[in-house]
């Protein structure tokens, strides 16, 4: 949290944001995975203009945020009245979810209730949810008694903001755009994402900080990879979800990487930009050094070798990285393991959508 933050808690700024929400407004808010760019769920105008001033196709369906219920002296919460008017019907399996993850960086993907607006769910009948754990967004959603429908509030496509400061640089022009700032992301990329809408099985749709494994050991739970489901009609029948296309979260800068022990292989890929190179290398690794490159100047840019500090910090290097005028970017590629399949995830369509002319290509 940066200091100053915790003046903007004032529960005024709050009220004028719910007012801003029912209002047919969007609201700028914190989450603990990505600043999402929110509107009322059960608006219609409110979520065009989300798509509207995202740049978003209207096929591309929305993640539903709900506040947690109070707990009081309860020591079980009751998600179900929660739940209710947005889902068809709550399984076991999705209690046990929602109780071991939520409020946390979980969305769930359920057959959506007849009253859920089309325009959220990409015209499919099924709706994504989350309670996000951030402050702010509880408060926020507590004293909006509703939904909110909230992307990253971003640029379609482009890199995730994980500052107040990275969402007033992405929507510059846009000064009626109010933004509640909660410091720094903690989590950094965005929440996992697991369909229960299809039948028997837990499907995972987005890998992210919470993985197949880490659920197993909390809920017994097995969670599916879409390739393991056998059927291609099986993996063909799965929603679209949010952050699924090949090019997304990706720096204007060409963006690669390059295997270990390999960067000068990744540069021989580009002949004709050999002058000024941003090299990402591990912490635990020794540096480079620039044997048999004169023409090129690198220069190194330390990335943590631990999974999740280097998701929370890997929007805010390639933000950083891409206004600093390089030629390239290269960044390690993640070792194997379920603990950086989200950060994987991420690099690899940041990678496919990196480069001046990213929009052209955002699409395929």
């Amino acid at each position: 949290m940066s200091s100053d933050s915790s003046s903007l808690h004032s529960s005024a700024v709050i009220n004028e944001a719910v007012q801003n929400l029912r209002d047919g407004g969007l609201v700028a808010f914190p989450t603990e995975t990505v600043y999402g760019l929110g509107a009322d769920a059960k608006n219609p105008d409110a979520i065009k203009a989300i798509f509207t001033v995202k740049g978003r196709p209207s096929n591309h369906p929305l993640i539903v945020h709900l506040a947690a219920p109070d707990k009081f002296d309860q020591a079980q919460v009751d998600w179900v009245p929660v739940l209710a008017p947005w889902v068809r019907d709550l399984s076991e399996d999705a209690l046990k979810l929602i109780n071991a993850f939520w409020p946390g960086p979980l969305t769930l993907v359920f057959k959506k209730d007849k009253s859920v607006l089309n325009e959220l769910t990409g015209g499919q009948d099924t709706v994504a949810i989350r309670a996000p754990a951030h402050p702010i967004a509880q408060e926020l959603l507590r004293k909006f008694k509703g939904g909110v429908v909230a992307p990253s509030a971003n640029r379609f496509g482009k890199v995730s903001p994980t500052s107040a400061a990275d969402v007033r640089s992405e929507f510059d022009g846009m000064l009626d755009l109010m933004i509640l700032d909660g410091g720094d992301c903690e989590v950094g990329i965005e929440s996992t994402i697991i369909d229960l809408s299809s039948g028997d099985h837990p499907v995972l749709l987005r890998p992210g900080l919470i993985t197949p494994g880490e659920i197993f050991t909390k809920t017994g739970i097995k969670v599916y990879l879409p390739g393991e489901l056998g059927s291609t009609k099986q993996e063909a029948g799965l929603p679209r979800v949010s952050g699924s296309l090949r090019a997304h979260y990706a720096p204007t800068t060409p963006l690669r990487m390059y295997a270990p022990g390999r960067v000068l292989d990744a540069l021989s890929e580009f002949p004709d930009i050999k002058s000024r190179v941003a090299v990402a290398v591990w912490d635990s690794d020794s540096s480079l050094g620039e044997d048999g490159h004169p023409s090129v100047h690198f220069e190194e840019v330390i990335v943590p070798s631990d999974s999740t500090t280097f998701a929370s910090r890997l929007y805010r290097s390639l933000r950083d990285l891409d206004q600093q005028g390089w030629d390239l970017i290269l960044f390690p590629e993640p070792p194997a393991g379920e603990e950086w399949d989200g950060v994987r995830d991420r690099l690899q369509r940041a990678c496919f959508g990196s480069g001046p002319s990213s929009s052209s290509h955002a699409n395929s």
